[in-house]
């Protein structure tokens, strides 16, 4: 045994589960800032907020003795999942850039009010997106139990439109103030598009006596769009 010094050995190269010893882990793609997911997400509108032509769906679905309108309930139910995942991202994103920007200028402490109650209805949007929407299964149920299914997706469709945007109308009022004191003037958010709840026993009731031809008309709630404003996009067309 020789006492003279060894030179250190160099320590191995960091593996990740399941990859052989000695290769170097390739490093990822660097994270987005808050700015580059807010407009991913605002250029991702036309994926999550297909609008359905109805006449041209009620064609089709006669046409196809119902079968289309199982792909029509698909994609209702989809689009709902898909639009809320994306007005979160988006919603959160543009929190995040106003709060650096807050946080440049000096005003972190002032509008921390703001910010928290934004937070606040941030947290119900997503946990929104943790609610037993997923299309696929629903479409299983409506071909399964076709009419009850239908019937409850959309009364939960109708109760997520109104938890969404009392949520999302309420963080882009906090976000329309914050920006302002930023010095970015923003259109306040339209309050009057937070629509009601339907008369879901009426609306039952009617599909039942009228042996489900009501439901075409039901259907109609679920494909039209309307208009609201949102300060984080600008003006927008909503799908529901």
């Amino acid at each position: 045994m020789s006492d003279e010094p060894r030179e250190p050995e160099p320590m191995p190269a960091a593996t990740q589960p399941g990859q052989p010893a000695g290769v170097p882990v390739m490093p990822g793609p660097p994270p987005l800032s808050a700015a580059e997911r807010v407009r991913i997400a605002a250029r991702r509108r036309g994926e999550s907020d297909y609008i359905f032509s109805y006449w041209s769906a009620l064609g089709w679905t006669i046409l196809t003795l119902g079968i289309y309108g199982f792909y029509v309930f698909y994609q209702l139910v989809r689009r709902t999942r898909d639009h809320n995942a994306r007005r979160l991202e988006l919603l959160d994103a543009a929190t995040t850039v106003a709060w650096e920007q807050a946080g440049r200028q000096g005003l972190q402490q002032e509008l921390a009010p703001s910010f928290e109650r934004a937070a606040g209805h941030v947290a119900v949007l997503r946990q929104m997106i943790r609610d037993f929407r997923e299309p696929v299964i629903w479409l299983v149920l409506a071909i399964v139990a076709r009419g009850i299914a239908e019937i409850v997706a959309f009364v939960l469709l109708d109760q997520d439109l109104i938890k969404h945007d009392r949520a999302e109308a309420s963080v882009e009022h906090e976000l329309s103030l914050i920006y302002g004191r930023l010095g970015q003037q923003l259109p306040a958010p339209d309050q009057g598009r937070v629509k009601g709840p339907d008369n879901y026993v009426g609306r039952i009731v009617a599909a039942i006596f009228s042996l489900g031809i009501y439901m075409f008309w039901w259907f109609t709630t679920r494909c039209r769009s309307r208009t609201s404003t949102s300060p984080a996009t600008g003006p927008r067309r909503k799908s529901w």
